[in-house]
């Protein structure tokens, strides 16, 4: 079963990743307040009632800004791990709250999401890859190093969000102070360019066919410099840069190595549906 991406958001401004078919969706973290969720939605022709849950990576503000209204408004569980959740002071209600720990798969509907430990400096910081069928996309940023784990669960997506934050000579030359550079690119901190490339180069999938180059610093990177940099070496795979400031197009992952096209938009849901604050 194919599956539709979209980044609603990607950067330290705030974090949400869309993943869904056409039965089931969930969003990995919910960094953007609930109406600017549902706005981007409506503008790519999606609907909340699709969405049955948000998974959290980790406690940092830019990726729980929207969660406590979001969860309420339509009930959604909330998946997190009791040091995220005891660490992110988030109000959710009891019967909304789920834990899940490192190496679980949860069944989401027709969805299979695994979470895996990440380097970051974070309580319990995790990734994510969620699955259909016959379809993997993997959720990768906020990511100080690349690990066995990492590499192993990059190399099974037909699609991923990479973190690709930082450009280590704009990083060096830059203004931010020292204990601050030294933070991002201390092996617990956040993913450069170089890195993210190769780990690209050295573990993608054969079948790979989307790659959403994701949470980009606004002062250590260039959207330009980024795309450049994969631009030699991507091959047939289509290399998206994920907006800080607006919603990426919704892309359909069916698996198969030539799909390139953008994915129509899904029927309009109902006004009931499309209500916002």
């Amino acid at each position: 079963m194919s599956l539709f991406i979209a980044s609603l958001n990607s950067g330290s401004n705030g974090n949400c990743y869309y993943i869904g078919n056409d039965a089931d969706a969930v969003l990995i973290d919910a960094g953007i307040s609930c109406r600017e969720t549902e706005r981007r939605m409506k503008r790519l022709g999606l609907s909340m009632n699709k969405v049955k849950a948000v998974f959290i990576s980790h406690e940092h503000i830019d990726h729980i800004t929207g969660l406590p209204a979001l969860s309420k408004k339509y009930s959604l569980p909330v998946y997190i791990t009791e040091g995220t959740f005891q660490n992110s002071r988030v109000p959710v209600e009891p019967e909304l709250l789920n834990y899940f720990s490192s190496g679980s798969t949860i069944s989401i509907g027709t969805l299979r999401v695994k979470a895996f430990a990440k380097f970051h400096d974070a309580a319990d910081p995790h990734s994510f890859t969620i699955s259909s069928d016959t379809v993997t996309i993997g959720v990768f940023t906020d990511i100080g190093s690349v690990c066995k784990p990492l590499q192993k669960h990059f190399a099974e997506c037909h699609a991923a969000f990479l973190e690709t934050n930082y450009d280590p000579q704009m990083l060096e030359k830059g203004n931010y102070p020292f204990h601050l550079k030294k933070r991002i690119r201390g092996g617990m901190g956040h993913l450069s360019n170089d890195e993210a490339l190769q780990l690209f180069l050295e573990h993608r999938a054969t079948y790979m066919s989307h790659l959403l180059l994701s949470h980009l610093s606004k002062n250590n990177n260039d959207p330009k410099l980024v795309e450049e940099l994969f631009l030699p070496h991507k091959g047939d795979i289509q290399v998206v840069v994920a907006s800080r400031y607006k919603e990426s197009e919704l892309y359909h992952i069916d698996g198969k190595k030539s799909s390139h096209t953008k994915a129509k938009k899904q029927s309009a849901p109902s006004q009931l549906q499309l209500s916002l604050f």
